[in-house]
């Protein structure tokens, strides 16, 4: 009987999805494209996910190739430079959370309180350009600024009598030159979901916190960012998510052999050893265990806020 019912659900849960697709079918062609690209780039390749756990050999193929279970793994945790490579990565990934992900939000209490509607929008518009400066040309613009003959950084040193500084060459200057060039290029552009979830705060609970003589740090403390504490924790959560998925073109971009220490992430490691020498087993495995933890680390973080504050994602 149970089983009956639920065959019975299934067959009216397509049926209703049938005659809505039909009622509205020029919407679900509309998202036909996303959902395409999500298919190709995304499902699709989950069939090569079995690479970590094979010796790949091009001629045999990917269900050709030899079976090794974990040892692709294994190789990986007892590699030399597994510390170091885990080190960099969650220390750029939380030093870029720390930094990058509070900004936004400060950013955006401070222009909804700017009453000069002119500036706003200059403010406004001038934040959101970094943005749409794609990684190449920003990477261009850090290495010509941080020049230690002709860059800005340095000629301003130099006005002041302090030495030139070759700053890409320390690597102990390196997550701060991507976490803060991270920060000055996607400030603005981040901002605007917070901007957007501030504009629908109900302006009666401002309007009665003045009457109570409440200052304008009690109002953004007591009023927007309770309003805006579900988006907060969202992207939050979203965030953690991301904590061992450090941006592989800045970094390799900005690599060099001096700052290669501190620089060396997961990401350049798998392009090195699957691109450059085509280790694609070995390098399946690396990315399988980055993507693994990344779902254990937002799991986490939605389960803490959920009990935290009772916003989660699911």
């Amino acid at each position: 009987m149970k089983q009956q019912n639920k065959t019975l659900k299934q067959k009216n849960f397509f049926l209703r999805l049938g005659a809505d697709m039909k009622k509205n079918y020029i919407l679900y062609f509309m998202i036909l494209p996303a959902v395409a690209y999500y298919v190709i780039f995304s499902y699709v390749p989950m069939y090569g996910v079995q690479l970590a756990f094979k010796n790949f050999n091009i001629r045999r193929g990917i269900w050709g190739s030899e079976f090794v279970g974990m040892d692709n793994f294994t190789r990986f945790f007892s590699n030399y430079n597994f510390r170091q490579l885990i080190e960099n990565t969650i220390g750029i990934s939380i030093y870029s959370l720390i930094i990058g992900f509070p900004i936004p939000i400060i950013f955006a209490l401070m222009l909804n309180y700017l009453r000069q509607k002119h500036l706003k929008k200059t403010v406004q518009m001038v934040s959101y350009a970094p943005y749409f400066i794609s990684t190449v040309v920003m990477s261009g613009m850090l290495i010509i600024f941080l020049n230690p003959d002709t860059g800005i950084f340095n000629t301003v040193r130099s006005f002041f009598g302090l030495p030139s500084l070759d700053f890409l060459a320390k690597p102990g200057l390196f997550k701060s030159i991507y976490v803060w060039s991270g920060v000055w290029q996607g400030m603005g552009f981040s901002s605007i979901i917070y901007i957007s979830a501030l504009s629908g705060v109900d302006y009666q609970l401002h309007e009665a916190a003045i009457v109570d003589g409440a200052t304008k740090v009690k109002r953004i403390w007591h009023v927007d960012l309770p309003s805006i504490k579900p988006t907060i924790m969202m992207l939050f959560i979203l965030n953690m998510g991301q904590i061992m998925n450090v941006g592989f073109e800045k970094v390799f971009l900005l690599q060099n052999s001096l700052n290669f220490k501190a620089s060396d992430v997961i990401s350049t490691y798998v392009y090195r050893v699957g691109l450059v020498n085509n280790d694609y087993g070995y390098s399946t495995a690396v990315g399988l265990f980055n993507s693994v933890i990344n779902l254990v680390l937002i799991i986490a973080a939605n389960k803490f806020s959920k009990k935290l504050t009772e916003e989660s994602l699911w």
